[in-house]
C-alpha cells in the first residue's frame, strides 16, 4: 500500500463527490460582525477536526471568530471542512484588511486577486505528500466583483499571524510586495483549494497601515471602522446571496 493511502487523514465523503446539491458558502468575520444576517438555522457540524457552526439555507455562512476565538486560534480546518461536508463548492470571504498604500483609501473595497502569508498555513494533510497549487479563483473574483459596486478587482493579500496589528518596520517591508494586510485569507483560501472549493475574497479597507496613516492604530479603531459601515456590509452580502446563491 503507497504510504500516501495509509496515511491519509480520514474525512466524511464531500457532498460534491456525492453528486448532492452545491451551495455558496460565505465566510464572515469583523466587518460582518455588527451586521443584521440573513434568517438561517444554525447547525453545529461534526468534522475530524473539531465542530463548527454553520448558519444554513440558501448558502451557508460561517462566521470565522465564532467561541469568541483571535484570528491566531481559529480552527480553520474545522471551520472549511464543514463548508465541503455541506455541500459548499464556492467560497467567498469576507475580511477587514489595512491598506499598505496610501491610494487605498480607508473605505475602500477590494476584491484581490492572488496572496501571500508570512505566518504557517494549516493544511488537511498532515500525514501525506500532497501539494495544492494554493490560488484565489480568477473566474470567482471577477463575478464578485462586478456584483459589489466600487469594488477594485485586483491586488495582493497579506496575511501576517495575529494578534498584534504589524509593526510600522513590517508595514513599510510588507508594502513592497503586497497592498493590503490582514490575518486569514491566506489559511482560508489555501484549504477551499485542499478541499476542492473555489475561493474569492472580498476586503473592506477599514484602516491604513501602522504607521501609514496619522495616529495610532487599535483594534478599537477597527471596530468602529467595521461598525460604521454595517449597512454597506449588509447591502453587499444581499446582493452576493441574490447574485450568486
Amino acid at each position: 500500500m503507497h504510504e500516501h493511502a495509509k496515511n491519509t487523514t480520514t474525512f466524511p465523503e464531500l457532498a460534491w463527490k456525492r453528486g448532492d446539491v452545491l451551495m455558496l458558502g460565505i465566510i464572515g468575520g469583523t466587518s460582518l460582525r455588527f451586521s443584521d444576517l440573513p434568517p438561517l438555522e444554525k447547525r453545529r457540524i461534526a468534522t475530524p477536526y473539531g465542530p463548527a457552526e454553520v448558519y444554513v439555507g440558501d448558502c451557508a455562512l460561517l462566521l470565522r471568530h465564532q467561541y469568541g476565538r483571535p484570528p491566531h486560534r481559529i480552527n480553520y480546518r474545522a471551520s472549511l471542512a464543514a463548508l465541503a461536508i455541506l455541500g459548499v463548492d464556492r467560497v467567498v470571504a469576507f475580511g477587514s484588511a489595512g491598506s499598505l498604500k496610501p491610494e487605498i483609501e480607508p473605505g475602500s473595497i477590494v476584491v484581490p486577486t492572488d496572496y501571500i502569508s508570512t505566518s504557517d498555513i494549516p493544511s488537511i494533510h498532515d500525514h501525506a505528500i500532497d501539494h495544492v497549487n494554493p490560488a484565489i479563483d480568477q473566474a470567482l473574483s471577477e463575478e464578485l466583483a462586478a456584483l459589489v459596486p466600487g469594488a477594485g478587482l485586483g491586488g495582493i493579500y497579506v496575511q501576517t499571524k495575529g494578534p498584534r496589528i504589524e509593526t510600522v518596520a513590517e508595514v513599510k517591508v510588507l508594502a513592497r510586495v503586497a497592498d493590503i494586510v490582514g490575518m486569514t485569507l491566506a489559511s482560508e483560501a489555501t484549504l477551499a483549494c485542499e478541499l476542492g472549493m473555489r475561493f474569492a475574497a472580498l476586503c473592506t479597507v477599514d484602516n491604513y497601515g501602522h504607521g501609514i496613516g496619522e495616529g495610532l492604530l487599535t483594534y478599537t479603531h477597527i471596530l468602529e471602522a467595521s461598525h460604521k459601515h454595517r449597512k454597506r456590509t449588509e447591502a453587499i452580502l444581499q446582493r452576493i446571496l441574490e447574485g450568486m446563491a
